[in-house]
């Protein structure tokens, strides 16, 4: 996804922004420049009008609780004025967080309330929303907990652990009359949005296949270094040596396994349901805590997939993963490589998705390919659209410039002579350096308008005042990851249930029906 030159990937955005068209293009260099812009895209740019700012508080304060929820709220429609979290280091970091954020001030960062539990959380009156960004095992109790004490629910992905989880949350969001809403934020992502502008106005011509991937390099080896951090070296090779755990693996630069801050050695972590404190800190290599790759990231890429092909749900899945590279006892897949079955136009059309995430290589990155009859559109890494056209019948062109002809109002792609090279730098604009939002400000905004001005006698049936990735979206999410999931481990093809994407069944393909006590 990566091989292109840098000529050919200014070509392939220039080719975007021209099949864009100008209205289009200018609205994302826009949202990427001024952030506020967001609120005018989708559709909620009267704001909170003269009421107030809907206030929230936050439960987990780690990766995803302060570099994205925190870091990114605006505090004009939502207010975080409180935060939980069990472990000390999480704590000191959400504090941190806050006295960086640009609206508010040193005295405003330390009057955030820090609840000691979450039944605490739960019981101020002054809460309306609660944000969870916890373990995913924990997504489903406390999102309930907290419909049923009055609050609305903004959780993080994946929904829950299981299906028959998300389920019930959806359930008890109707029972309860409160708004749920699941970060599965490309749903409020401009590019994303033009992406899918190009798609569905044929611009690409018949797709009958999609790559998807995030691929990374998780493997580089810890260099020891001595009490002073200066790298340790073998007397004999001169070669480095590599830091080792306690069985002497060797210990890898890997995002997911962490080492224990000292602040959080004491942490009773039997008390937080958890089996060691390792289950704790690093919860996502666990098959009881966590989900795997599918849950982290694949759920957020399949989620796009769906939305390309129309929002349809899959027919099939089949999949091979496996822990095929670390050796320190992490139960979920490290590698996985799956292919998903979605209907076509006609009955027995198919559009086939692959779908891989690997912890050996970066080389790809991540994003989207997207292969039609007519051209090849690659949204790259949540930062640009590329296109290119067709040139001929097997071959794609990587060095032709196209314009934009309307017929019947969409846009046509005809080639043209290629005008790569530096003059085509000015066509481009602020696309060229300015990255587009990536959706965490924009879907907390609409959240907090959707609970202001929404029907708060029945928030559900106000179709004008819903969140766009709401629980029964997100929903389809959980099924197609956690499906994919059972796929791989059983090693059998599987065919998706439309009973499973309905909240109101009890159908699963886990079994799955009650939400564990926890905690």
């Amino acid at each position: 996804m990566t091989n292109l030159t840098a000529e050919q990937r200014l070509l392939g955005r220039e080719n975007a922004n021209r099949a864009l068209g100008m209205s289009r293009r200018d609205w994302l260099a826009a949202a990427a420049a001024a952030p506020a812009m967001g609120a005018y895209y989708f559709g909620y740019n009267k704001g909170l009008g003269d009421k107030p700012p809907v206030k929230a508080a936050i439960i987990g304060t780690g990766d995803e609780g302060c570099q994205a929820m925190i870091r990114f709220h605006n505090r004009d429609y939502m207010n975080i004025i409180g935060f939980c979290d069990v472990r000390p280091s999480q704590q000191e970091r959400a504090r941190k967080e806050f006295a960086n954020h640009k609206q508010y001030g040193e005295a405003d960062a330390k009057a955030v309330k820090q609840y000691q539990t979450k039944e605490e959380m739960y019981n101020d009156p002054d809460v309306e929303v609660v944000i969870i960004a916890l373990p995913l095992w924990l997504h489903a109790p406390v999102a309930i907990e907290a419909m049923k004490a009055g609050k609305h629910v903004f959780t993080e992905k994946l929904m829950a652990h299981s299906i028959g989880e998300c389920k019930e949350m959806c359930r008890v969001a109707r029972e309860t009359n409160k708004l749920l809403a699941v970060g599965h934020q490309r749903h409020y992502s401009a590019l994303y949005d033009n992406a899918n502008f190009l798609l569905n106005n044929g611009v690409l011509g018949e797709v009958r296949h999609i790559r998807a991937l995030w691929h990374r390099n998780n493997a580089q080896p810890k260099v020891a270094r001595d009490k002073a951090g200066n790298p340790v070296y073998d007397l004999a090779t001169g070669l480095p040596q590599y830091q080792r755990d306690d069985k002497g693996n060797i210990v890898y630069q890997d995002s997911w396994k962490r080492p224990y801050p000292d602040a959080d050695k004491g942490i009773d972590y039997a008390a937080c349901g958890y089996k060691s404190l390792d289950e704790l800190i690093n919860w996502r290599l666990y098959n009881r805590t966590g989900a795997g790759l599918m849950a982290e990231l694949g759920s957020h890429q399949l989620d796009a997939c769906s939305i390309f092909l129309g929002k349809k749900h899959p027919i099939a899945v089949t999949g091979v993963g496996g822990n095929f590279f670390y050796k320190d006892g992490r139960e979920v897949d490290d590698h996985i490589f799956t292919m998903y079955e979605f209907p076509g136009e006609a009955e027995k059309d198919r559009v086939v998705v692959t779908y891989s995430s690997i912890n050996t290589n970066s080389f790809d990155g991540f994003g989207e390919q997207i292969m039609g009859s007519k051209g090849t559109m690659i949204v790259y890494q949540e930062k640009e659209i590329l296109l290119f056209k067709e040139a001929g019948p097997a071959a794609l062109s990587k060095t032709t410039s196209v314009t934009v002809d309307t017929q019947n109002k969409k846009p046509v792609l005809e080639t043209s002579p290629s005008t790569a090279g530096p003059s085509a730098a000015t066509a481009i604009g602020g696309l060229a350096t300015a990255d587009p939002s990536r959706g965490y400000r924009e879907e907390l905004e609409h959240f907090a308008y959707c609970v202001r001005h929404g029907d708060s006698s029945n928030y559900h049936a106000d179709t004008d005042h819903q969140p766009r990735c709401r629980g029964e979206v997100a929903l389809a999410d959980a099924v197609i990851a956690l499906t994919t999931n059972i796929a791989m481990r059983e090693n059998r093809r599987i065919e998706f249930d439309p009973k499973w994407f309905d909240y109101a069944s009890d159908a699963t393909p886990d079994g799955s029906t009650v939400v564990a006590n926890r905690g």
